[in-house]
């Protein structure tokens, strides 16, 4: 399950970007209200842990601008103790739970557990995603190319996953970079090439003789439709 974290604290981030982590899931950070935003308008997320407190724009107009747009992505607000007023506010204006800070971590998991199962019909049934001959099973991390199964490792389903949930746009490896292995990793580094290397080889239709991996020198990768 993909989840967007939307915290300006570090140490908060990281406490939870790691146990999140373990457990499974895919997460991806914002430092501040306004990225926040936007990465939950152009993102595929199961899932919203939204501090209430952040620059540019705090939780409570995040959540706002989300519900205005029938964004209908569960929205958990991380609130401090002191502010029962936006804890109100906050799931009246479309937030689907809380937890005051500072909170147990199994009280987190048992609240993001909770709320998922309610989450509507129409937003579970996202564990599927297709591009054309390309078929990704998110909940059975089955991957299918013209109806044959091909082996990825798990960064390469993470590329593979952002790249299907952003067709028609190129990703810059910046982009791929942060989302996959986070905002830690060194900017020089050419791991991004290294492993769309791979996957290209992977995704190539053989009786094209193409992959359905697009590079735009200097831009950065999409899928394409190999006609």
């Amino acid at each position: 399950m993909r989840i967007l974290l939307v915290e300006d604290d570090d140490r908060v981030a990281s406490f939870l970007e790691r146990g999140l982590r373990a457990e499974g899931y895919f997460i991806v950070r914002a430092c501040d209200g306004k990225e926040g935003l936007e990465l939950a308008q152009e993102g595929d997320f199961q899932l919203i842990l939204l501090d209430i407190m952040l620059p540019s724009l705090n939780g409570l107009e995040v959540c706002q601008a989300l519900r205005i747009k029938k964004n209908l992505v569960p929205i958990i607000m991380l609130t401090a103790m002191d502010e029962s007023q936006d804890i109100i506010k906050g799931l009246r204006l479309g937030a689907d739970d809380y937890v005051t800070k500072p909170f147990a971590y199994d009280e987190l998991l048992a609240r993001i557990e909770a709320v998922t199962r309610r989450t509507p019909n129409e937003i579970k049934n996202t564990n599927i995603l297709e591009f054309g001959p390309l078929c990704f099973d998110r909940s059975s991390y089955i991957v299918s190319l013209d109806n044959e199964e091909i082996s990825l490792t798990v960064k390469e389903m993470a590329i593979l996953e952002l790249l299907m949930t952003n067709t028609g746009k190129y990703l810059s490896r910046e982009r791929i970079l942060s989302n996959v292995w986070g905002m830690e990793m060194d900017p020089m580094t050419n791991v991004v090439d290294v492993y769309i290397g791979k996957l290209r080889k992977k995704l190539t239709i053989e009786s094209k003789g193409e992959s359905m991996i697009e590079t735009k020198r200097g831009i950065g990768y999409r899928l394409n439709l190999v006609e």
